[in-house]
């Protein structure tokens, strides 16, 4: 069989990664885009809608002195757009730097130099178990627990009664919305036209439900919807949820919980969060987890 003609331009390598799991076709596909330097933005978008998963990263390599004092340039894309920060897709890219960029690297841990700024990634020696420190969150308006729960599909005995849903961010801002159990995430339908209109009221995009199970491995059950879908893990939420969690006294400072997301749709993913309170304010959040390598190849484009 011949190979696919894509004209003179070099071919581009990329893998492929399951992340937020040890066993691949579950936790959250990622492509991730080597040596991309020079590559026009409008290219990355048709790359990303070309993959079609949740994210597409894009490395763009630096010299060796400004990697170690600013980090590996790296972009993310969506289908739709380019986001200034996401979860999954930065444990995974840097998953994959450190199989096929070991000198990126200082002892276990790398930088990712993303559009909300550096962000570390540690990672346990001889695995693919990774946890990034994201940014200190930032604690946006309480919402109203009627309106919320209308949106999402329940009714408002399914919410948290002692404290209010609440947008947060540590880079992209989420509606945090926790349950007093996880048994009504499987009624959580969310009206994607009603909750996009009040989010953006409030300056949140998405919401991210959570309910605790009970028991502690895990801990808790999460879901987000969207336009369209359902998200396998949502790195950047769970960073948001743990500092909520922490912020209201739901979780202890310093605690890890182990949250799953994913189950309804097959696609178990398993994440670990903790979170701090640093002179008694909520800081150094913690999202891990585990990736694994599923594919690799080359595009071949004009």
């Amino acid at each position: 069989m011949p190979e696919p003609q894509g004209g003179d331009a070099r071919p581009l390598d990329y893998q492929i990664v399951d992340v937020f799991t040890e066993i691949a076709l579950l936790g959250n596909g990622l492509a991730v885009v080597f040596d991309t330097e020079g590559l026009a933005t409008e290219r990355m978008q048709a790359i990303a809608r070309e993959f079609n998963l949740s994210e597409t990263t894009f490395i763009q390599r630096r010299d060796v002195e400004t990697e170690k004092r600013e980090g590996v340039r790296v972009r993310i894309f969506t289908a739709q757009e380019e986001l200034p920060f996401a979860g999954h897709p930065t444990l995974g890219t840097a998953s994959v730097l450190k199989l096929s960029a070991p000198e990126t690297f200082i002892s276990d841990t790398i930088t990712l130099a993303l559009n909300v700024g550096p962000v570390p990634v540690r990672f346990k020696p001889g695995t693919l178990f990774g946890e990034m420190t994201q940014r200190d969150p930032e604690f946006g308006d309480e919402l109203d627990p009627v309106r919320v729960a209308g949106l999402a599909g329940l009714s408002v005995d399914d919410l948290y009664a002692a404290v209010p849903p609440q947008v947060v961010s540590t880079g992209t801002a989420f509606a945090i919305v926790a349950l007093r159990s996880h048994e009504a995430l499987s009624r959580l339908r969310v009206e994607q036209e009603g909750a996009t209109q009040y989010l953006r009221e409030h300056g949140g995009r998405w919401f991210y439900v959570l309910g605790p199970t009970g028991a502690s491995d895990p801990a808790w059950r999460a879901r987000m919807q969207f336009y369209g879908g359902e998200d396998p893990a949502t790195g950047s939420a769970a960073g948001c949820a743990i500092s909520y969690l922490v912020h209201h006294g739901i979780v202890e400072p310093g605690k890890q919980i182990h949250v799953q997301q994913g189950v309804e749709i097959g696609r178990t993913s398993n994440l670990f969060l903790s979170a701090a309170r640093v002179s008694g304010e909520v800081g150094n959040v913690r999202v891990a987890g585990s990736t694994v390598r599923v594919a690799k190849g080359q595009l071949f484009l004009p």
